[in-house]
C-alpha cells in the first residue's frame, strides 16, 4: 500500500535527523574555545599576551609585488639557451671514450697522486693519537649523573 508522504513530512524528518548532529558539533566546537583559569597567578599575563596579539595582519604588512621581473619571452629565450647548452654537453659526453681498466691500477695511481701532495706537519697524527682524541670526545659527551630529586632539604 502506498502511503502519501508529503514534502513537509520529509523536511521535518530531515530536521529531526540533523538536530542531534548539530548539537554534537556545537558541543565539540565549544570544547576548543580557549579558556584561562581566572584564579591562576599568571592569568593577567596570559590575557595581556592574548590581547596584544589579537590583531590580524593587513595588506599593508605584506611586501609589494616585484616590479623588475623579466618578460615571459626573455625567460623563454633563456630556457631555450639552457636546453641547447644541455644538448651540446650531452653530445660532448657521448663522444668521450670511457675506458674500464684494472681497479687496482687505478687505486695505485690515485694513491700516488695523493701521496705526491705535501701534507702539513701539524695534520700528521698517528692512529693512536686519533683514537685518543676520539675517546676524549666520547668521554666529554657523556651525560652528567642524574640529580636526586627525592632529596628533601
Amino acid at each position: 500500500m502506498n502511503a502519501h508522504f508529503s514534502k513537509k513530512t520529509r523536511l521535518w524528518a530531515l530536521i529531526a535527523c540533523l538536530a542531534p548532529l548539530m548539537g554534537v558539533l556545537a558541543a565539540c566546537a565549544g570544547s576548543f574555545a580557549p579558556r584561562t583559569d581566572p584564579t591562576s597567578p599568571i592569568a593577567p599575563r596570559v590575557q595581556a599576551l592574548v590581547d596584544a596579539n589579537r590583531h590580524y595582519p593587513s595588506w599593508e604588512n605584506f611586501p609589494a609585488a616585484p616590479t623588475d621581473l623579466p618578460a615571459a619571452t626573455q625567460v623563454a629565450a633563456q630556457v631555450g639557451t639552457l636546453e641547447d647548452r644541455g644538448e651540446t654537453l650531452g653530445g660532448e659526453v657521448a663522444r668521450i671514450e670511457w675506458k674500464l681498466g684494472d681497479a687496482e691500477t687505478l687505486a695505485a695511481e690515485t694513491r700516488a697522486q695523493v701521496e705526491a701532495v705535501p701534507v702539513s706537519p701539524d695534520s700528521l697524527r698517528t692512529q693512536a693519537e686519533i683514537d685518543a682524541f676520539a675517546q676524549g670526545l666520547r668521554d666529554r659527551a657523556k651525560a652528567p649523573p642524574p640529580v636526586d630529586r627525592r632529596r628533601v632539604e
